[in-house]
């Protein structure tokens, strides 16, 4: 058969496997799947896309529903936050290469429906994905991957064209791209990569008819290859994490520390015990308030960070940004006018913060990340504080220092 290079042939319990690996903003891509559909004639066709994905490529208009309160209530900021930074980067790359990304996924769609072919979504959902990547990443893993991701998207793209995308074909060298974002962030292979290999795989395999055309990226053909061979449980790679157990122990263990700490201070005088008080609160409201500041938020808003967030640092169960973030929407509801934008706003740091629906998510971030930052701060000063030797004077060494000022 004439086939082009991109596809693997794959050869398992008496059926044959065609893996199409692409890159997702690639009109070559959408090429290889057009010609490759009528040579292979396939009895299913499975595109590494989950349904929700799916839909959100088909119906570019729904993420115009979003209510901005329901996101906050059910703690979906992150979420959400991580996906618009995924949209905006592809989004980014197809305006320099005049292609839609992901358009080679949905070439796969029309081919199995026109042809009336058995359609298969082989991807794991995507926030199954991204909640297992935040629940096994440690707080200071969280946060230097939030600064890397938002450093790396809202910087401009330069340089982008048709002959770099495609070379990203090569297995070798996406994969080996994908290696170092791994290793700098360990925790995030598993669910990112290999996790997603063994659904892919699992979920191919599982594809009914002799002939199975898998249309996938490139850098999960050579995993998705190896797993061919297992036998792998779906479910134990598909529930959500708790978050682990040292992060558990942290958010509580920290709150009641400080407050042992602070009452440790009241033991010493009264005005040590005041002046940890008055720690506490400068710092953390400071903090929390500065990342509203940094957001462009409204004065009320910033008012609001500062109150709660000596309060919420203390409970686990709150969060300082949950109510800047629910403050902020009230005060300035986002329209439809501002959702339909928020494409638009994602060109940019700068447009991002001045949306006012995106502007919501970023309120909830700062603060977030400013009463995070408040509250070690905050904490190892008030230890310096209490732990710090304070001499007392007794009278007669009062009288002496007295009598000799006089001489």
């Amino acid at each position: 058969m004439n086939i082009p290079e991109s596809v693997t042939v794959v050869s398992h319990k008496g059926r044959d496997f065609y893996l199409l690996g692409t890159a997702h903003v690639s009109a070559q891509s959408v090429e290889d799947v057009k010609n490759v559909v009528p040579e292979i004639n396939p009895d299913s066709i499975c595109i590494e896309l989950c349904e929700s994905r799916l839909k959100s490529i088909r119906d570019r208009e729904s993420w115009k529903k979003m209510d901005i309160f329901k996101i906050l209530k059910e703690k979906k900021v992150p979420l959400l936050f991580a996906q618009l930074m995924m949209t905006s980067f592809y989004r980014k790359l197809g305006e320099e290469l005049e292609v839609t990304p992901g358009a080679e996924m949905i070439q796969g769609v029309t081919e199995a429906e026109e042809r009336n072919i058995n359609l298969v979504l082989a991807d794991r959902n995507i926030e199954v994905t991204l909640r297992r990547i935040w629940g096994l990443l440690g707080f200071w893993q969280r946060m230097n991957f939030l600064s890397t991701v938002l450093v790396s998207l809202f910087s401009k793209a330069e340089n982008i064209d048709t002959d770099m995308v495609e070379s990203l074909k090569n297995k070798d060298h996406l994969e080996t791209a994908m290696e170092e974002f791994a290793e700098q962030f360990p925790g995030i292979r598993r669910p990112l990569i290999d996790e997603r290999d063994i659904y892919l795989a699992e979920k191919i395999k599982s594809a009914p008819g002799q002939k199975v055309l898998a249309v996938v990226g490139a850098a999960h053909v050579p995993g998705i290859i190896r797993r061919f061979e297992e036998d792998n449980d779906l479910d134990a790679i598909t529930f959500i994490p708790k978050e682990l157990p040292l992060v558990q122990a942290l958010s509580w263990i920290l709150p009641i520390l400080i407050i042992a700490l602070i009452g440790y201070g009241f033991t010493k005088s009264e005005a040590i015990g005041t002046a940890t008080v008055l720690i506490w609160v400068l710092t953390t409201g400071t903090a929390a308030a500065l990342g509203a500041v940094a957001a462009l938020a409204h004065p009320f808003t910033i008012l609001i960070s500062f109150i709660v967030a000596p309060i919420t640092t203390l409970h686990p169960a709150l969060g300082a940004g949950f109510f800047a973030g629910i403050a902020q929407a009230w005060i300035k509801k986002p329209t439809v006018q501002d959702i339909e934008q928020v494409p638009e706003a994602m060109a940019s740091f700068k447009t991002f913060r001045k949306n006012v629906f995106t502007r919501v998510l970023l309120v909830f971030i700062t603060v977030s990340v400013g009463a995070s930052a408040g509250t070690f701060v905050a904490g190892f000063s008030i230890f310096k504080k209490v732990t710090t030797q304070e001499k007392t004077l007794s009278v007669e060494e009062i009288r002496q220092l007295k009598d000799l000022d006089l001489k």
